[in-house]
């Protein structure tokens, strides 16, 4: 039996403010679904080169009210990045909190608009520990 991975789905409340979020990640839009009929937009994203493996974003219209709120159950999206200090800062001047900083200079973690985990692991090897990053606290829960 052959399985082939398709993507990932999140369900986002503000299509928006989850498009803008993702772009500061490097996510580009590849292709997008609207349903009249369904009420719903779907909108696939990846990096350059990635566009085998996207991230579909899922907006009803008229919003999600009955579905569970709790989505601890997903864990997280995670993204592989050439300097994760520099991810980090670019963030952090777009206004997006480093849930957890990359103390370690292999590992930090943020937060989407809808809530959702994002993990980012340096490429390669862990690069030396440096400052602010070092001395950061965690915020929150990642």
């Amino acid at each position: 039996m052959h399985v082939k991975y398709l993507h990932t789905m999140v369900r986002v409340s503000d299509l928006s403010a989850s498009l803008a979020f993702y772009g500061l990640l490097g996510l580009n839009e590849i292709r997008r679904y609207e349903s009249e009929e369904g009420r719903f937009t779907l909108v696939y994203l990846a990096a350059k080169g990635d566009e085998d493996v996207p991230l579909e974003l899922t907006w009803n219209w008229d919003g999600d009210d009955g579905l569970p709120s709790d989505s601890r159950h997903f864990g997280h999206l995670a993204y592989e990045v050439e300097d994760i200090y520099a991810m980090c800062q670019h963030l952090q001047e777009n206004g997006v909190t480093i849930n957890r900083p990359p103390r370690d200079g292999r590992m930090a973690f943020v937060r989407s608009p809808d809530n959702i985990s994002i993990e980012f692991l340096q490429q390669g090897d862990a690069l030396p520990s440096q400052e602010p990053w070092a001395s950061m606290p965690s915020v929150g829960h990642w």
